[in-house]
């Protein structure tokens, strides 16, 4: 079970990676379609008007992807500002009881708000939502992409809560800022006073 989690948590890194790779294709295509009608002005001739029809739509589609997508991996790597420096100033106990209580919040938030991202793909697909922009996109469709960042980003707060509550560290256990801390000897702001 394990491995298929950490598949389905590296695919949608990878589908944000590949998002991310389509906004820097579209942008640098669009700048220099800009730099060629540049050039043509500067030499003389009428500019062509050379441009990605809706480019600005779809890049947006796209970050919207990628940082849905890329949520429960980020979790996962420690990537997520958390407040580790007050949890490290706790007992054990308390610790595991703070852990246990930020994962539960977390987790039924994604889980609602995945719950009405879906009431939205759907109402959208039933009402045949487009897009403003020159080429109309079916909302649904960017939409959707949302949706599974959050349905995986509540797969992996469900994962961390079940590790958590048997007794094993949580997958960010270690990395991220907290790894920095614990490379650290914690010294006091006003040291020697």
């Amino acid at each position: 079970m394990r491995r298929i989690l950490d598949v389905i948590y590296t695919c949608g890194a990878g589908l944000a990676a590949v998002f991310i790779l389509g906004i820097c294709l579209l942008v640098a295509a669009q700048v220099f379609m800009n730099l060629v009608d540049r050039l043509l002005i500067l030499s003389g001739f009428d500019a062509v008007g050379l441009s990605i029809p809706s480019y600005a739509d779809f890049t947006g589609f796209f970050l919207a992807a990628s940082s849905f997508l890329a949520l429960a991996y980020t979790m996962r790597a420690g990537g997520h500002i958390r407040v580790t420096l007050m949890l490290h100033q706790l007992s054990p106990k308390w610790r595991h009881v703070f852990e246990v209580a930020s994962l539960l919040t977390g987790g039924v938030l994604t889980i609602y708000f995945a719950f009405y991202t879906g009431r939205l793909v759907w109402d959208s697909f039933i009402y045949e939502d487009l897009s403003a922009g020159i080429i109309s996109v079916p909302l649904w469709i960017p939409q959707f992409s949302m949706l599974l960042g959050l349905i995986i980003l509540s797969i992996s707060f469900i994962d961390d809560i079940v590790c958590v509550l048997s007794g094993e560290k949580p997958s960010y256990h270690g990395k991220g800022e907290e790894a920095l801390l614990e490379k650290e000897a914690p010294t006091t702001m006003y040291e020697g006073e």
